[in-house]
This record gives structure tokens, C-alpha cells and sequence, in this order.
């Protein structure tokens, strides 16, 4: 279920986050009210990056590109 959990989490990260300038380029955030285990599991497999002053964190583009997957894989149309 953990898996799961993760995956959801992912998710719903990519699909509420917003796109950031940071002065070098532009970024895709996300608010990080989500369980703090799922996020330190998202870290840890580099899907985000995260800071524990912030309360966002960075969707790495390999986090962006698994969440694009599970988008086709739960049949959710990209908006």
C-alpha cells in the first residue's frame, strides 16, 4: 500500500504544482501537504527535492516524468 501511497502522492504533486522563475531558469513546484513519509520516499527515489525550511518542494524531471506515467497508467488526461 505504501507503493501506492507514493504513487497517488506523485500525483497529485505534479498535477497541482506551478511553475516557478528562479532567476537561472524556471522550476515546477508544488505545496507539500502530503504525508511526510511519502515525501521523504519521493526524495529519497529523486522524484523531488526537498528542504525542511520550505513549505514547497521541486519536482525533479525524472519525478515529472514518473508522474506523466502515472498519469496514462490511472487514464488521467494531462490538462
Amino acid at each position: 500500500m505504501t507503493d501506492q501511497i507514493d504513487e497517488l502522492t506523485l500525483l497529485l504533486l505534479h498535477l497541482t504544482s506551478f511553475k516557478e522563475d528562479y532567476g537561472l531558469g524556471e522550476a515546477q513546484r508544488s505545496w507539500k501537504g502530503y504525508p511526510f513519509e511519502s515525501l521523504n520516499d519521493l526524495s529519497e527515489n529523486d522524484f523531488i527535492r526537498d528542504s525542511k525550511r520550505s513549505k514547497s518542494v521541486y519536482l525533479t524531471e525524472k519525478g515529472i516524468e514518473q508522474a506523466k506515467e502515472l498519469m496514462k497508467k490511472y487514464n488521467i488526461k494531462e490538462q
